[in-house]
């Protein structure tokens, strides 16, 4: 026997339209499967180190890079290359940027402009080092969008540059490949897939808020791409490399997960 539902504060009077749920049918079965598949991995992980001994860090850290490369998976069979962030007005811009980096601001060592090159390796065709000039004369494209770190904050950004996706095709890079990777003049590298980094959103910047991106902040060249958490955009970019070899990163080498998409 079914019982009847009891009073409560935190229940309508009267049932919402049966129409809102079709209407929005499409974005309910997506969270469901999303919700599935993160609920798979969670027990999925929760079996495997079920059979693990606390004392033994080996075979737990071992399970747990499995996980983090299954996932890894998943991410990457959920990305929509077509699906654009959310975009911002420029009132909502912060300036300056915040910095964040592995050390404090006041470490950084600023780059010479005059001396920096880009270099270029792995599957590209045309690997002669690029000059500031040689970039900041490529076609430009601006993004208003919300960089989120990791640690739990976010702000609104306006970035300027060449889409990555234009440069990659210029210097003749293999699309079919699987990463592109970048080395910086601090010492960071860093990694992205090839789908992300064809985004529509993912910038090779050398402006924001309309100037030269400030010392602090990664000049003269870095990435920003709209679709990845912030330790996933490299500053002060020195080289990239388009390759099938996984090349990990800074943060993924210490058990970061290396998709990090958002």
């Amino acid at each position: 026997m079914t019982r009847p539902l009891s009073k409560s504060r935190f229940r309508p009077g009267n049932a919402p339209d049966a129409t809102i749920l079709q209407e929005h049918a499409p974005l309910l079965r997506d969270i469901e499967r999303r919700g599935v598949l993160r609920g798979s991995l969670s027990l999925g992980a929760l079996a495997m180190l079920g059979g693990c001994s606390p004392k033994d860090s080996e075979t737990i850290q071992a399970t747990l890079r499995a996980v983090s490369r299954f996932n890894d998976r998943v991410q990457a069979w959920l990305f929509d290359p077509t699906k654009l962030a959310p975009t911002y007005p420029e009132s909502m811009v912060l300036k300056p940027p915040r910095f964040n980096a592995f050390y404090e601001v006041g470490d950084v060592n600023p780059v010479d402009a005059a001396t920096w090159k880009l270099e270029l390796a792995g599957r590209i065709a045309e690997r002669q080092p690029w000059t500031v000039p040689q970039i900041m004369a490529l076609p430009e494209q601006e993004i208003i969008i919300r960089h989120i770190c990791v640690e739990g904050w976010d702000y609104i950004g306006q970035w300027s540059g060449v889409s990555l996706r234009l440069f990659l095709e210029r210097v003749g890079a293999d699309l079919s490949c699987r990463y592109v990777a970048f080395r910086c003049a601090d010492g960071y590298w860093g990694s992205i897939d090839m789908a992300s980094a064809l985004h529509p959103q993912t910038l090779l910047a050398t402006k924001y808020a309309r100037e030269a991106i400030a010392d602090p902040f990664g000049y003269p060249l870095r990435l920003r791409t709209a679709v990845k958490l912030g330790f996933k955009n490299p500053k002060w970019i020195t080289s990239i490399e388009v390759t099938n070899d996984y090349p990990g990163g800074y943060w993924e080498d210490r058990g970061f997960n290396w998709f990090s998409g958002l």
